[in-house]
Parts: C-alpha cells; structure tokens; sequence
C-alpha cells in the first residue's frame, strides 16, 4: 500500500531550537533485513526497540524514523512526565483503574529516569511534580476540590495551595488554587527524545529521515523509504497519529493540533522581579480553556494554549503567527511584573486522541505489535506501552500488560463530514462552557 500523509517537519519546535546542535542518524539507502523493525522514533518506539534489545541481544533491531528524532510530536509537547490521571473517579473500579494507571506511569517514569541517570542525557530531567490549578470559584469547586478527595481516597500525597502562597509559588496572581502532587518529572522532551535515542543498545540501528512511502504485510513485513527498504519477519508499529496509513485503526483516532510558546530566558533582574526560584509545571482545571505553563531550569516560561481539530495535521505559518499573538497577550495578563519577556519561539505538535481515551495496544496481527494514540500524555504512556507491545511480542511475561489491555480499546468514530461537525460543536461547547477557567 502507499502511503498517502507523512509528518512534515516546520522547523519551529521551540525545545529542540534552545539545544546544541546535533547531528541525525544516516537514512536508509539500500536494501537491508532485519529480525525486527519499529516504525517510528517517538517515546513508544524507541522503547519497544531498547526493550526488543533486551529481550533478545541476539537479534537485529531496525528503527525507521520518517524525520529527525524529537522534532515530531515526542518532542513538541509540554515536557510533564505524569504519573497520575488526569480524571480521577470515586467508585471502587474507578479507584482501582486509577492505581493500575499508577502503576504503568510510575514504571515509564522509572524506566526513564533510569536511563536519563545512567547516559547522562541532559535533558533537565526534575521530579518537581506538578501544579493542578483553577482560575474560578467554580473551577476550584468542581475540579480541585474532588480532585483532593480523590487524592485522599487513593492515599496520594498532595499539597492544597492558594491566595498569596500560591502567587508566591508561581510568581502569578492569576490562579485562585492549586492542587500540588509531587510524583511529575518535567523535562525538555526534545532532549529527552534525542537522548534515548543516541543511546540505544548496540543490536538496534536507526535510521533517521527515511519516510516510509509504501508498506507491504504479505510474507513479513516490508517497508520501501525514498531511497531504500527494509525486510523484517516481525514490526511493532509506534507511528502513532499516522497508523492509518498503514491500514491500521482507520477511522478511530481524532488529529488535534496545539500550540506553544517559549520566552527568552529571563534576566537577572526579571528573575529578581518574578521572584520564583525553582522550576515548576502546571496543568489548568479544564484542558480546552485553561493553559498548560512551565517555568523551566534555564529561566524561561513555556505557555501551551489552543486545541483544536486538525484532520489534516497540518498547520500554516499566518496561524502560528497568530498563536504567538495571542500568547504574548496571555503572558502578559498573567505575568504583569515581567510582562516586556517576549517571544523567542512559537510552535504547534500534534495529538493523537480516541473517542474514548483506549490506546491502540496489543497484536494486530500474526507478526505485528502496536503501541500508539496515547491520549496527550506521551512521555509516560508511549514508554509503557512500547515496553509492553514489545514483552508481548517476545512473549516476556509481564504482569503491567494486564494492567494495559484493562485501558480498552479505540472506538469506531462517525464517518466525515459528520465527525467534522460533531467534534468541531464539541470543541466550541467545552470552550463556552469553561471560559471561566480561561
């Protein structure tokens, strides 16, 4: 089959722009074969290949990335490695849900952290947790107050934070409280990403800017990139928003688009004025509404704001332009004491979300393992999931894939234009109704 949609890199990531430069793995040229191939270079891929290594040091590992590592979506997100849910329910399977996702977070940031300490990446890796905040009375009351109780009844730590101690904290007056929980690692993702993949074992080779063009599933697997191809009897797919290409999971995955910014670092003086002095990350009470921050090691605040629906994964130069507007104008309503910080760079990564929130995991066929959509929060649930779509598919038992195969799996979503229509309303309602969170 061909394939019809590749990523495109727009050279804009803000993260991979403030790093040293670095020079890619080669491109497939020629025709080789493999024991196995990853498709795809993000958290999910590289994992399945380090752990495909592990399990099985005698065998040949191929890792085909379509661009450079980190300059995709594994490394334009926000940089939270988050080991807690996002909803929290209070029913006993809810509850219970909630420990088994505890227990596949923690083991990808372990995992992680892991490898950040043994290579020495430098990444900025910091288990500083994370600030769940609201802007309203009405956010604190229907988002963080549950949300403590739900922390209480899962004996999580957490920290209750508000008025001036919060403003202290986060050197804005913008937010009313917080829910602090300690387990978040934050880091610069496009390092990170650069990171685990110049330190894959010695039985995995990469090939970095070798798009796939065409896919073949008869007799093995084959792969042809724009200048050469690849065999392999075994593949585990980690190409995430783009596995319809490949003729998987069509029609269960939502393409959605956000934006963010990063400032220059902060000068002395502006860090003397903003008067924070450790790095701290931030998630809002609503998603759509809200705005996701980081004040990052190097004295710099990131803003990620605007989601949207976006089929076609792809996004114009007057749209981020407009972005970069509208988040200087959000910086400087929240951050009145340094409000001259401008702008050094603006980006948009794309997300990959099911109707229901199931990751695409598990055997797709006699020879394939998938582990893709990881629902925005990719540092974490592409590690596992790579980890684990590769235990199962070297038979390694592991008890965390029940854990996973209990996250379900993507639902059939309507046929376009009527899901067009559907989550556009969707979206448009989720913005009216929250905008108190704005």
């Amino acid at each position: 089959m061909k394939i019809n949609r590749l990523p495109k890199d727009d050279k804009t990531n803000g993260w991979s722009a403030i790093l040293p430069g670095r020079t890619p793995h080669d491109a497939l040229k020629g025709d080789i074969n493999a024991d196995w191939v990853v498709l795809g270079a993000g958290y999910a891929g590289l994992a399945a290949a380090r752990r495909l290594a592990e399990n099985c040091p005698d065998q040949n590992i191929v890792v085909i990335e379509a661009g450079q590592t980190g300059e995709n979506a594994s490394g334009r997100n926000s940089g939270f490695a988050i080991d807690l849910p996002h909803n929290v329910g209070s029913s006993l399977e809810e509850l219970e849900g909630s420990h088994r996702f505890m227990r596949l977070a923690r083991s990808a940031i372990d995992h992680l952290e892991g490898i950040v300490t043994s290579h020495n990446i430098s990444c900025d890796w910091a288990r500083a947790g994370k600030y769940h905040t609201a802007v309203s009375s009405r956010g604190r009351r229907d988002v963080l107050e549950p949300f403590a109780k739900e922390m209480e009844a899962l004996n999580e730590p957490y920290e209750w934070i508000e008025g001036d101690a919060l403003e202290k904290r986060l050197g804005s007056p913008h937010f009313t409280a917080a829910v602090y929980t300690p387990g978040c690692a934050l880091m610069n993702p496009a390092a990170l990403v650069r990171g685990l993949a110049d330190t894959l074992p010695e039985n995995v080779t990469l090939y970095e800017n070798s798009p796939v063009i065409e896919a073949n599933f008869q007799n093995g697997v084959q792969l042809t990139t724009t200048q050469g191809s690849i065999r392999a009897p075994k593949m585990i797919m980690g190409a995430n928003g783009f596995s319809d290409q490949f003729g998987f999971y069509n029609r269960r995955f939502l393409h959605l688009v956000a934006h963010a910014s990063l400032t220059r670092p902060l000068t002395e003086k502006e860090q003397a004025e903003f008067g924070v002095h450790q790095q701290w990350g931030l998630t809002p009470a609503n998603a759509f509404a809200g705005i996701t921050m980081r004040y990052t090691a190097d004295h710099r605040i990131l803003i990620r704001q605007g989601l949207s629906y976006c089929p076609s994964q792809r996004v114009s130069a007057a749209e981020q332009e407009a972005v970069r507007r509208r988040h200087i104008a959000l910086f400087k309503d929240r951050f009145p004491s340094i409000a001259d910080v401008d702008m050094d760079h603006t980006w948009s990564g794309f997300v990959c979300l099911s109707r229901n929130g199931a990751p695409g995991f598990g055997q797709l066929a006699p020879n394939i393992w998938s582990a893709v959509c990881q629902n925005a929060v990719g540092v974490t649930k592409g590690t596992f999931g790579g980890i684990l779509a590769a235990d199962m598919a070297t038979g390694r038992d592991n008890p965390l894939i029940a854990d996973m195969q209990t996250l379900g799996e993507p639902d059939m979503l309507p046929p376009r234009p009527f899901l067009d229509v559907g989550v556009r309303a969707r979206f448009g309602w989720e913005l009216w109704s929250n905008r108190h969170e704005a």
